[in-house]
């Protein structure tokens, strides 16, 4: 280690939760990039298949999913032999005082009733359910409780887990990190966030809205304080304008109650065990669960790919979900990464194009997420990485 902070040692020693997370990382990091290139997309289909054909498609989707579940099973979070219990929670990393309690009540609220927490391992909305079920999990007295962060190179590079995860993966990019969260989890609680969190909404829902996927039960709660209720029936307005009701089936608003948050999530859970079971389906990885190449396969935002978005509505709606979340994937780049600011500073913002209704529709948002303050740290003046062009 190069220049380790002072804080990371106790009496010259470094601190196990420390040691044990930067080892996840190395391990991770090299067993993806290892001899056996597991996500090497020159290995995924065979070379005698035409890469645009639907035969190639198949093998490289299912390529990709073995290779998710390959990762997650050397990182060794993946449990035989238990329960269905895990609760994924995605949320802002920035988010207010009161919106974090909140993530705390709902956290407790789940870890009284047995259940185990999963999040992208950072601070704000992933650290509050997981320091709640701490307390609830001593209160039960379950000592083998799990909190587990699942993460990318990108992301780990940019801000350290949060203390309390005991268990971390890195997948190499951001579609394999999201479909790691929707593979392992058992529910999912949404909490407010920003750009990020629509775009994980939008990866969601545009698995569920996949034909394939209509008869699975996926658990999908919506849950904040009384104060962040308009960020969230913004969310809903979005989806029913650009996706529609189909779309709006899939998860339900629950505002200032963690109680009923928990109750629902159980309630799912029940489903979901039960449909595991009817089904010979694994209970640590959703096997049945049907995730297009459009949701896999790595978006790079680039001011060509992101002026090149299908945001027209002549095409299957989990496909337009598709094209929306990688919208929502360059813009949380232009904001926050390094490389996409540097492509903002040298080139100007982001143009995104399409049909007039769905461009409207994600101006309205971001403008709401702007006069939220949830596209930069409080108190700053957020400049737009984007620009809208209506056809």
């Amino acid at each position: 280690m190069i220049n380790a902070p002072a804080s990371a040692f106790v009496d010259g020693k470094l601190v196990l939760g420390i040691k044990e997370q930067l080892y996840a990382v190395l391990r991770d990091v090299v067993y993806a990039h290892s001899g056996r290139q597991i996500f090497d997309p020159e290995t995924l289909a065979p070379p005698e298949m035409a890469k645009a054909s639907d035969a190639a498609a198949a093998v490289q989707g299912s390529a990709i999913t073995n290779g998710v579940f390959d990762l997650l099973r050397n990182a060794g979070v993946l449990v035989p032999r238990r329960t269905p219990n895990l609760v994924v929670c995605w949320g802002g990393h920035s988010i207010s005082r009161e919106e974090y309690d909140f993530t705390k009540e709902v956290g407790h609220s789940l870890g009284i009733r047995g259940f185990d927490i999963c999040t992208g391992c950072g601070p704000g909305a992933m650290k509050g359910p997981m320091k709640g079920a701490t307390i609830a999990h001593a209160k039960q007295r379950i000592r083998n409780g799990r909190y587990l962060g699942v993460t990318e190179p990108g992301i780990i590079a940019a801000e350290s887990p949060n203390p309390i995860v005991n268990e971390l993966v890195i997948l190499p990019d951001i579609e394999k990190r999201l479909e790691a969260f929707v593979r392992i989890a058992h529910s999912i609680v949404v909490f407010p966030g920003g750009a990020g969190t629509a775009e994980e909404i939008l990866y969601l829902l545009g698995v569920l809205l996949n034909p394939r996927n209509a008869k699975l039960p996926f658990p999908l709660i919506f849950s904040g304080n009384k104060a962040s209720e308009t960020y969230f029936r913004t969310i809903d307005e979005f989806i029913q304008r650009t996706l529609g009701p189909e779309a709006s089936r899939h998860y339900k608003i629950i505002i200032d109650d963690p109680e009923q948050t928990a109750r629902e999530v159980r309630l799912g859970i029940q489903d979901v065990t039960y449909y595991r079971k009817s089904h010979g389906d694994a209970f640590y990885y959703n096997w049945l669960l049907s995730i297009d190449e459009a949701f896999q396969i790595p978006f790079i935002p680039t001011h060509e790919s992101m002026a090149a978005l299908d945001l027209h509505r002549n095409q299957p709606l989990h496909l337009l979900a598709a094209n929306l979340r990688r919208a929502f994937s360059g813009i949380v780049a232009g904001n926050v990464k390094a490389d996409g600011i540097r492509q903002i500073m040298l080139h100007g913002p982001f143009r995104l194009k399409g049909d007039r209704d769905l461009v409207s529709a994600l101006g309205s948002l971001l403008e709401g997420f702007v006069e939220q303050q949830r596209m930069k740290l409080p108190g700053s003046t957020y400049e737009p990485c984007y620009t809208f062009e209506l056809e």
